[in-house]
C-alpha cells in the first residue's frame, strides 16, 4: 500500500509518500509545495491544489493521510490552513482516494508511543522507520512521513481487528 502523508499548510505543504510492505515502510518522495506570502491567497490555494493533484497522478498512492488542524492561537493561521486542507482534501478525494485525518497527538503516539512527544523525537523516529540518513527539512516534510507513518501503523491495528484492509477513520 502507498500513504501520501500531509502536513497541511499556506505557505508549506510538507508531503512523503510512503510504501507498506508487511511491516516494511519504505520512503518514495517526500519534499514540500510552497507559495510566496505576497501572492494572492486564493492565487496560492489553486497552487497548493494543482501541486497536489500533479504529486497523486505521479505517485498514485492507495491512501491520504492528512494531519486534522488542532486549536491555534491565530485565528488567520488557522483559516488559512484550514483552506489548504480543504483543497488538499479535494484533490485526494475528486480522485477516489481514501482520506484518514490524524490529530497530532495521535501522530506522537503512533510514531514515538508518547502522545506528548518533542517534536525532535518524532523527527528521529521518523528518520529510524524509514532508514534515512538525516531528518528530512523543513520540519514540514518529517510532519507528513510521520503522519504517513502513522496511518501505515493505524491501518495495520484496524485491519488486524476487522479482519480486513479497510481503514475508515
Amino acid at each position: 500500500m502507498r500513504i501520501m502523508g500531509i502536513d497541511p499548510g499556506l505557505a508549506i505543504v510538507g508531503f512523503g509518500f510512503v510504501d507498506k510492505n508487511g511491516s516494511k515502510l519504505s520512503p518514495i518522495q517526500y519534499g514540500c509545495i510552497t507559495t510566496e506570502a505576497d501572492t494572492d491567497q486564493g492565487v496560492r490555494l489553486k497552487q497548493i491544489y494543482e501541486s497536489a493533484v500533479q504529486l497523486i497522478e505521479k505517485y498514485k498512492p492507495d491512501a491520504v493521510a492528512i494531519e486534522k488542524l488542532f486549536f491555534n492561537k491565530n485565528v488567520t493561521t488557522a483559516l488559512s490552513v484550514g483552506q489548504a486542507r480543504g483543497v488538499l482534501i479535494l484533490a485526494a478525494v475528486q480522485r477516489g482516494l481514501p482520506i484518514a485525518e490524524y490529530t497530532p497527538l495521535q501522530v506522537k503516539q503512533a510514531v514515538v508511543g508518547y502522545g506528548k512527544a518533542e517534536k525532535r523525537q518524532v523527527q528521529e523516529m521518523v528518520r529510524m522507520f524509514l532508514n534515512l540518513v538525516s531528518i528530512p527539512k523543513p520540519d514540514d516534510v518529517a510532519d507528513a512521513l510521520a503522519v504517513a507513518i502513522c496511518h501505515a501503523h493505524t491501518s495495520t491495528f484496524h485491519d488486524r481487528l476487522n479482519g480486513n484492509g479497510v481503514h475508515k477513520p
